[in-house]
């Protein structure tokens, strides 16, 4: 691990409950870094991956980096304050956006294992920058192995099997996905994030019996308690 400190930090003022991960949307790790680290940016990160695996740390957890901006999730709105945030290296969709190498893979998930151990986050609270931010975010998107995660238990798994689309109309769907944790003042936004995350395979915004069916087992799975 390396330490390239951010000056882009203050107080927290929740406890630590929530892992946000990114992607960085540069087009290179240096550029990225040079960014996270320049007082005129206003952006940090607590950790930033690269491609090739090493793990550079930038603010320390203790405090609050600046990575989420206007972001929601359960209810919380400063997101900064109650999460560690974690920049993977990628161009993004902006610049080229690529799958994740086996080496940034690996590294991050034993740094991920390691803060969600430490802080006893819940895997429900192991999120993407568009899962809090659905209206402005994309990231890490829709390349990104949530399903790597899952297996070992560092994030909730994609639903499989059997679903059962419970037949909701677009307004409890969306009152459904609220529930869940996302902010639906944009629905169509929400909707899209929900996607991404969930089923990333086609992401076209519009509400249909797989998503209804997706959000159903996920709360159904959170209401019997299999989200521990």
């Amino acid at each position: 691990m390396i330490d390239t400190p951010s000056p882009n930090f203050d107080e927290r003022s929740l406890p630590i409950n929530m892992l946000v991960l990114h992607y960085t949307g540069m087009q290179d790790a240096p550029s990225a870094i040079d960014w996270l680290a320049n007082p005129e940016s206003k952006v940090s990160a607590h950790y930033v991956v690269t491609e090739d695996g090493q793990i550079i740390r930038m603010v320390d957890e203790a405090d609050r980096a600046w990575h989420a901006g206007r972001a929601h999730w359960r209810g919380i709105t400063d997101v900064n304050s109650a999460s560690i945030g974690i920049e993977i290296v990628n161009p993004g969709h902006e610049f080229g956006y690529r799958p994740f190498p086996e080496e940034q893979m690996s590294a991050l998930i034993p740094l991920v294992a390691d803060i969600v151990d430490r802080h006893g986050i819940p895997r429900a609270n192991v999120v993407g920058h568009s899962d809090v931010a659905p209206a402005r975010k994309q990231d890490p998107g829709e390349l990104f192995d949530w399903q790597r995660l899952a297996r070992v238990r560092l994030a909730l798994p994609i639903p499989q099997g059997r679903l059962i689309d419970p037949y909701w109309s677009d307004g409890a769907f969306l009152l459904a996905l609220e529930r869940f944790g996302y902010d639906i003042g944009d629905g169509r936004a929400a909707t899209t994030a929900f996607q991404r995350r969930w089923r990333p395979g086609t992401i076209d915004g519009q509400i249909d019996g797989e998503c209804r069916a997706l959000l159903f087992s996920l709360l159904l799975d959170r209401d019997a308690g299999r989200y521990r």
